[in-house]
């Protein structure tokens, strides 16, 4: 069966194992719409088990209701779904009910070469929705925080020089007070220790005091008044939206690792050099806690994006890195390796190894992460935590060896 879903309603095509149309209907989103869908593929199929389902996602309601039922469902990519659409019309044709078509054959001939939805738990799934969010609300800061910055540049550099975190609780605390340069200046070493201790800090407040009041007092190219408050209603609706975002963050952290700890697997994921709660709970998210989504390590690095892929065709032949790949899986494991470089010793011996090599920084990282998988995998499998011995030790004894 093909399934391609919107908003508001969801094409299907139901076909049999020679690829006769059976069915085909617009059902509704919710409940009604699943229990139409039941009810068409009971008048054809007795046994849940045997059908397939071809959808381009692989999250959400209508898909949970999917996999309740007991049908085998497999998330196909939008692009593999475009280039099998184009192997059997040349014409450009396109449609919802068309592409539900165009679903229900690519399961029924090449599922084998596509993967099934993962039977992760619905605490998995709870850790992937908090960690996506946290890192949601962290690219939105960013965003943010530059807002801030080129703000801050058309009339306020005293202000850029002064702080060099402009999402730090500090910087946050005196633009909110003083989000002009004449405020910024007019500010006494008392109000502006008032204001750092009522936004947290507790330590240093003289010496921070007066290296603010000395950076906010320096000598620069000014703007006119007019235009400098108007840039100062910006930046103080930006420094609130930031606040906000760093509470909104602090909230969400919390609340993330008290749900990663719970899981257990959080103990094996905790015990890998480099892993915290919030770095172990994006992976632990993106890779899910079904045992048998990844046949092999393989596939797990496959998966992560970091195994390399080859290219050969006639006198071709290149090893490139995976372009495409989980962003948000890469985005983890790329910061894991790097913290790892200080608790690891077989990963501090691994990395200048790849850059003597040739390997750039990135590419030595990929190439660490990509060992760091295959460790992960390993300590999953046989449930037990990692090991520096077990995870180098053939390494050193083959750098031994070479000597």
């Amino acid at each position: 069966m093909g399934n391609d879903w919107a908003e508001a309603h969801h094409d299907v095509c139901l076909l049999d194992e020679d690829g006769t149309k059976l069915a085909v209907r617009r059902l509704p989103e919710g409940l009604g719409g699943v229990a139409r869908l039941h009810e068409m593929i009971a008048e054809h199929a007795s046994d849940a088990a045997e059908v397939v389902v071809g959808i381009e996602t692989d999250r959400g309601l209508w898909v949970g209701a999917l996999i309740a039922a007991g049908y085998q469902v497999y998330a196909i990519n939008p692009m593999a779904v475009s280039r099998y659409r184009d192997r059997h019309s040349q014409g450009g044709a396109k449609s919802d009910r068309g592409d539900a078509k165009v679903l229900a054959d690519l399961v029924r001939t090449d599922r084998h070469n596509h993967r099934r939805v993962a039977g992760d738990s619905p605490e998995a799934d709870g850790i992937k929705v908090l960690a996506r969010t946290h890192q949601n609300l962290i690219w939105a800061r960013v965003r943010h925080t530059n807002q801030l910055r080129h703000a801050l540049r058309e009339y306020y550099p005293a202000a850029l020089e002064t702080f060099s975190d402009l999402a730090h609780r500090d910087t946050l605390a005196v633009l909110e007070r003083a989000p002009t340069p004449r405020l910024g200046a007019r500010l006494t070493l008392p109000q502006i220790r008032a204001v750092l201790k009522a936004g947290g800090r507790r330590r240093n407040l003289d010496v921070v005091a007066r290296r603010i009041q000395k950076g906010l007092r320096s000598r620069q190219l000014a703007a006119p008044q007019r235009v400098a408050e108007a840039h100062g209603a910006t930046a103080g609706a930006l420094v609130s939206v930031v606040g906000e975002l760093n509470r909104q963050i602090a909230d969400l952290e919390a609340t993330l690792e008290t749900c990663f700890e719970e899981h257990p697997d959080a103990a094996i994921y905790l015990s890998q050099p480099g892993l915290g709660k919030v770095l172990g709970a994006r992976a632990l998210g993106e890779f899910g806690d079904d045992p048998e989504r990844y046949t092999s390590v393989k596939s797990r690095r496959n998966y992560a994006g970091t195994s390399p892929i080859t290219i050969a065709s006639g006198r071709k032949h290149a090893v490139v890195a995976r372009h495409i790949r989980n962003r948000r899986l890469y985005d983890a494991l790329d910061k894991w390796a790097f913290c790892s470089l200080t608790r690891s010793p077989g990963a501090k011996e691994f990395y200048p190894q790849r850059r003597a090599a040739g390997d750039l920084h990135h590419q030595a990282l990929r190439a660490l992460a990509n060992r760091l998988v295959g460790i992960l995998h390993g300590c999953l499998k046989h449930r037990t935590p990692y090991n520096e011995h077990t995870a180098w030790a053939h390494r050193t004894t083959i750098n031994q060896a070479a000597a």
